[in-house]
């Protein structure tokens, strides 16, 4: 049976857990209990709503600084840079930008230039240009630091980094913190490996599972609580939302976080497609089902989901495809027409870090010679060398299957007392 080693920070983590407060500092109450029946479609309130609402105290007489892009905005698409500089009572002072930039257009990775914001006349300050963090000049005459950004729910997304990172520089500078929450849009459940800790970098911080199930509030609240961030913490929550609901049920539009996120769907099978990102396949970068499959032009994608589907994953179904890429920069035979699979989730107990295990055992069996690695890549986004390793070894899904998913349960008691929904 493969394991994929013991995972030591959790004996540091309990100590944490001992010693934390079930409290990350001031929170904002939310609206109904945990387990309560979901409401109605369109019921579902986001954080800077429930902020001018009825919390508005917390920006009131202070110079604020907003983290966001072109995913904050309210239920009704108005963007929060706007709701923020047109309320008379919010002075909205300095603006920053995560990956992507302030309108979600750049691509991944690709470094972004400090700015001016055309409409408004704030500064836009890149936090993922020359630094990764604000630093103090761009902290200089903000009194509260808020976020306000849509987040995916998978460890791999920088979304969540920028906000960490953030949060430290804000506790230094002795500046509160306040985040905007807004849903998981692949709900509560967490699934996946845990990241081990010499595997930290900007694409997965803390020993989190691939799919972490916490919204952006609840990770905040996590990471002050048990990984030791030091800040002046406040989360607005959502009214009327929890972990099991689509987002359908919330009645809210859906916004692409990044040029390759087009659809929720894609978003559910990120957690485990993006492994391949660290590989020689495509991902289907450009195309209207990025993250839903995986090719290249020497597989043979009926071949391939006979295979899958014969392993029989719960809630899972593979179908052979063709596609063409049509992103060259990653280098993944843009232009070129692709033979691969389409991953499908059936049910609620769909796991796409599962998933994404059986692809890479079959489609590495099946390229031969042509298959290659990214390894320092790879290795940064599974959190560990040693699923590379297994599969180097020839190792079968059974066995990966066997070790997976260790630490989960301790993860769970350890970010429960965090939870918002």
């Amino acid at each position: 049976m493969l394991r994929f080693g013991p995972n030591r920070w959790w004996q540091v983590a309990a100590l944490f857990l001992m010693s934390a407060a079930c409290e990350a500092k001031e929170n904002v109450e939310p609206s109904g209990a945990p387990g309560s029946s979901p409401p109605a479609p369109s019921e579902t309130v986001l954080g800077i709503t429930v902020l001018l609402e009825d919390s508005l105290h917390l920006v009131r007489g202070r110079r604020v600084g907003l983290i966001t892009n072109h995913t904050g905005r309210d239920g009704s698409g108005t963007p929060t840079i706007d709701l923020l500089w047109e309320h008379p009572e919010v002075d909205l002072v300095a603006l920053f930008s995560p990956e992507h930039g302030i309108r979600g257009a750049v691509e991944a990775g690709e470094k972004i230039d400090s700015q001016t914001d055309e409409r408004t006349g704030l500064p836009i300050h890149s936090l993922y240009g020359e630094s990764l963090r604000p630093t103090e000049t761009m902290l200089e005459g903000i009194d509260i630091l808020a976020f306000d950004i849509q987040d995916i729910g998978a460890r791999y997304y920088t979304y969540l980094s920028t906000m960490a990172v953030s949060m430290e520089e804000a506790g230094a500078h002795r500046i509160p913190f306040l985040v905007l929450d807004r849903p998981n849009p692949i709900g509560s459940r967490a699934q996946g490996n845990i990241l081990e800790p010499e595997f930290s970098s900007f694409v997965g911080m803390y020993p989190t599972p691939m799919r972490h199930g916490l919204t952006a509030g609840e990770f905040a609240r996590l990471a002050v609580g048990a990984f030791g961030v030091d800040v002046d913490l406040t989360v607005v929550p959502m009214r009327h939302w929890d972990g099991s609901m689509s987002l359908e049920e919330t009645g809210l539009p859906w916004t692409p976080p990044s040029p390759n996120i087009p659809t929720p769907e894609s978003a559910l099978h990120y957690p485990g497609t993006c492994l391949f990102e660290g590989t020689n396949l495509s991902v289907g970068r450009g195309t209207d089902r990025a993250f839903q499959h995986v090719g290249a032009p020497w597989l043979d994608g009926d071949a391939l989901a006979e295979g899958l589907n014969h392993l029989g994953l719960p809630d899972t179904v593979f179908e052979g495809v063709r596609f063409t890429p049509t992103e060259p920069g990653d280098g993944k035979f843009g232009g070129i027409e692709v033979g691969g699979v389409r991953v499908m989730a059936t049910g609620p107990d769909y796991d796409p870090t599962k998933a994404a295990l059986a692809m890479l055992v079959h489609t590495r069996r099946a390229s031969g010679e042509n298959w290659a690695w990214r390894p320092a890549h790879f290795d940064r986004l599974a959190g560990t060398d040693q699923l590379r390793r297994a599969l180097e070894a020839g190792g079968t899904y059974a066995d990966l299957a066997a070790g997976w998913g260790e630490g989960l349960a301790e993860f769970q008691a350890l970010a429960a007392p965090y939870r918002l929904y």
